[in-house]
């Protein structure tokens, strides 16, 4: 490292490099060796204030950047906050000491609180490569103790913003997922505001299903919310839908996240962590959670289960979280549709109460509300469901809801579906035996759901329903050939429903 580097100018580069930071930087002509460029892989760049750690990409064109100039790509430049031009020095960054407690878990050793705190927090301040983060996470997939799945709970809740309600009683309802078109959120929350209890729903957008509670309503209204306006809206009308990425709840649980997708590392562990992080980062005091089980579901035996509900239940325990868990019917997809404005469409058609909207949707949202709602000391024992039913039934849920779309800004932009469009025939009569959940969720994304809001799965016939050779199971939606292709043929080669003869 040279005695008095030299300061360089930041330039903004449109470059997205999720979840790192990453500085581009000329390899000749900034007064630095190559032999000095090789060792900074990993830097500190700073103006005395504000400072992140990045990793070092050299740039051979010079049309790129200029001599004396560092660019940061899109996620660096954010985190940093400071302006284009502003001047900055760069060092060698050390590597954090919590990497030690990384290798001794490597090793098989259980770590102490304080060990998987400082983990966290580092990960949480991007001092961490994806393959450092994927090293932990492969390490803790190996073995984890209670209390390591407490700490790293407690750890990941900690780095990021903690709402206060200022009330006893705020609720919540979360359902671990991995069951395509189950948008019971949208359902159960205006209920919930209907009757009065407090419910600051925030919900992720979508990784790797088809839609999330955030990209579903986002068809409707606006979920880009601060916290600022988030409280504003609870305290006008009980509830908000919105999106959880904005007020900095657990933000180490999405970098772990982003590294846990690609890998498939999905243990009851870090499931727990994940969700009770955010959910005590989000200020509930009481937590309906919803353990779907079935064959292509997240749990597929009882035995799972009641394991994962036993671990939910201790660190929630442990936290100062009620819970209360429900094991429910994962065996198909719930509802119609599958992506943004399909799913939307089942919601609102539930709460306006029509007549061809989907039961089963309906009864999961109103079995969820119910529960939600037997947690008001006011309601006598097991009368939440008949009060959810009545809330649904006279139209009130919907006025909720549409106070909801108006407090958090109606949507502007009316999403349409798909205008490309394939139907999946049945190759054979008979009944639809089993419909698998993971594959019908592989062939909407591939549609171009969430991200193209009208892109998804219309599904026509469900479990149990009597078709004929050549009827249509379901509809594809893409908003580009491109993408019907891609799902058109995922889904020749397997439409995800059994016929049972």
């Amino acid at each position: 490292m040279v005695a008095d580097p030299p300061m360089l100018t930041i330039k903004r580069l449109a470059i997205d490099t999720y979840p790192e930071n990453t500085a581009f930087m000329l390899r000749e002509s900034n007064g630095y060796s190559a032999e000095q460029f090789q060792a900074l892989r990993k830097i500190r760049v700073s103006d005395g204030r504000a400072e992140i750690l990045a990793t070092l990409a050299l740039v051979d064109e010079p049309a790129l950047l200029k001599r004396g100039e560092i660019g940061l790509g899109e996620q660096a430049f954010r985190r940093l906050a400071l302006p284009e031009g502003a001047s900055v020095a760069i060092e060698q960054a050390m590597p954090p000491p919590s990497l030690e407690f990384v290798r001794r878990k490597i090793d098989g050793d259980t770590l102490q609180d304080d060990e998987v705190s400082a983990i966290i927090r580092d990960i949480a301040a991007h001092r961490y490569s994806p393959m450092e983060i994927g090293a932990f996470l492969v390490a803790c997939a190996g073995f984890m103790s209670t209390q390591e799945t407490l700490a790293v709970t407690r750890a990941m809740a900690d780095v990021g913003n903690r709402l206060d309600w200022r009330a006893p009683l705020v609720v919540d309802k979360h359902c671990i997922g991995g069951i395509p078109g189950n948008r019971t959120s949208m359902i159960v929350v205006p209920i919930v505001a209907a009757h009065g209890l407090i419910m600051p729903k925030t919900s992720s957008r979508a990784i790797t299903s088809p839609s999330g509670t955030a990209d579903t309503m986002e068809v409707l209204a606006s979920v880009d919310l601060s916290e600022e306006a988030m409280r504003a809206i609870v305290a006008k009308e009980k509830a908000v839908l919105a999106w959880g990425g904005k007020v900095n709840l657990s933000p180490a649980d999405d970098v772990l996240i982003s590294v846990e997708r690609p890998l498939r590392i999905d243990t009851f562990d870090q499931m727990v962590a994940s969700i009770l992080s955010k959910k005590l980062a989000a200020g509930s005091t009481h937590l309906v959670l919803d353990i779907p089980l079935g064959p292509t579901a997240k749990v597929r035996t009882q035995d799972d289960a009641v394991r994962l509900r036993k671990l939910f239940e201790h660190v929630a325990d442990k936290i100062g979280l009620v819970i209360d868990i429900v094991v429910t019917d994962g065996s198909q997809p719930i509802g119609r549709g599958v992506g943004p404005v399909l799913e939307a469409r089942d919601v609102m058609a539930v709460l306006r109460n029509d007549a061809d909207a989907p039961q089963d949707l309906r009864e999961h949202a109103l079995f969820l509300a119910g529960r939600v709602l037997d947690f008001d000391p006011a309601l006598r024992g097991g009368r939440g469901y008949a009060r959810a039913l009545d809330l649904l039934a006279s139209g009130k849920a919907l006025a909720a809801m549409e106070r909801l779309i108006e407090a958090q800004g109606r949507q502007p932009v009316k999403f349409a579906l798909g205008e490309h469009v394939h139907e999946v025939l049945a190759t054979q009569e008979g009944r639809v035996g089993a419909i698998d959940c993971h594959r019908i969720a592989r062939i909407a994304r591939l549609a171009g759901a969430p991200m193209d809001k009208g892109a998804g799965i219309d599904l026509l016939h469900k479990v149990g329903a009597q078709v004929r050779k050549g009827q249509a199971l379901y509809r594809i939606h893409a908003q580009s050939r491109t993408g019907l292709g891609f799902a058109r043929d995922l889904a020749a080669e397997d439409s995800g429903y059994e016929m049972a003869g």
